[in-house]
């Protein structure tokens, strides 16, 4: 079947389109390919979560399809990469607490350390927040977090270059490992 005259894709369309109906049948006719994809991508804990994620990022990018493809194919292309961005994240949450633990620390600050880069966040501009929390923490390519936050990909660099400067002044000195990690520029 063509793709242009796929159910599933002019369910799309029409949600597109502001059909809310339309939106709510295309869930509930992808719903076990998406579940069925994160819970062997990412894994069956999370599974429902990596879906509903699926559908939030989808729902958001909904007025960029184009229909060049079956939208099921576009879907699963979204299901996919929520997985790989979960477990990217994952991954790097795992590594800074093994180099945290690893390094001899007071234990009287490591809360205040937490509750410092807490508040240091907090202090940031939500533009820097956000370009900063999405790229580094959340470990999307800058090129999706511009196109989360529909602004050119050289805007997300330089709020995320001038987010890692205003945090790495506002750490105290006894913040050195979050210093080093706040620091170090991640791009993908």
């Amino acid at each position: 079947m063509d793709h242009l005259t796929d159910h599933l894709t002019a369910l799309l369309l029409a949600a597109q389109r502001g059909d809310q109906e339309a939106l709510e049948r295309f869930v509930v006719e992808t719903q076990h390919d998406v579940l069925a994809l994160c819970r062997y991508l990412g894994d069956a804990d999370t599974a429902d979560d990596l879906a509903q994620e699926t559908y939030e990022r989808a729902f958001a990018a909904l007025h960029r399809f184009r229909a060049t493809g079956p939208a099921r194919h576009w879907l699963l292309t979204i299901a996919r990469r929520t997985c790989v961005d979960s477990t990217r994240r994952r991954v790097r949450r795992r590594r800074l607490h093994r180099r945290i633990e690893s390094e001899p620390t007071d234990v009287a600050t490591q809360p205040s350390t937490a509750i410092e880069l807490d508040d240091a966040l907090r202090a940031l501009d939500p533009d820097r927040r956000a370009a900063f929390v999405l790229t580094q923490i959340n470990g999307l390519r800058y090129e999706e977090a511009a196109e989360l936050l529909d602004v050119p990909i050289g805007t997300i660099r330089s709020r995320v270059a001038r987010a890692r400067e205003q945090l790495a002044e506002a750490l105290s000195p006894t913040s050195q490992e979050l210093r080093r990690v706040v620091g170090r520029p991640h791009e993908r």
